[in-house]
């Protein structure tokens, strides 16, 4: 089916805008800047997909777990080249008096047997503290 253009085939037959009664919608055929397509093809544009917010540059890749593990590895190796290190200069020999017992010990390593207790005893007071608040989440 084909339409001439300008004919009287183009003009609204319907309601004029001037007899439509207050608060009516204009028919589409009367509504300024309609355009209809004819012959021609009318191809339409899709808007390019929005990226999430959260989404992270390209460049940038997020840190896993495993490259956690591999910090810490390394962190670890370094403290014990550290403490090594420490251990070989302080050789000498150190007399260690603890409840009455006596024994004689390179100092470095009754330092080392010190530092292990303090953090033997951190890590007791702490591991108490977490299954406390762990019973009192629960309560909840």
């Amino acid at each position: 089916m084909t339409h001439a253009r300008g004919g009287a085939a183009d003009r609204p037959t319907g309601p004029t805008h001037q007899n439509l009664p207050e608060g009516a919608l204009e028919p589409a055929e009367l509504r300024a800047g309609d355009v209809r397509p004819g012959a021609e093809e009318v191809t339409p544009v899709r808007p390019a997909p929005a990226k999430p917010a959260s989404a992270k540059p390209a460049g940038k890749a997020r840190p896993t777990r495993i490259s956690g593990t591999w910090v810490a590895v390394i962190a670890g190796l370094v403290v014990l080249v550290v403490l090594l290190v420490f251990i070989l200069q302080n050789l000498d020999p150190a007399t260690v008096h603890f409840f009455g017992a006596e024994g004689s010990l390179p100092l470095a390593i009754a330092m080392l047997f010190s530092a292990i207790g303090g953090a033997v005893l951190v890590a007791l007071i702490g591991g108490a503290r977490i299954l406390q608040l762990r019973k009192q989440a629960r309560r909840r």
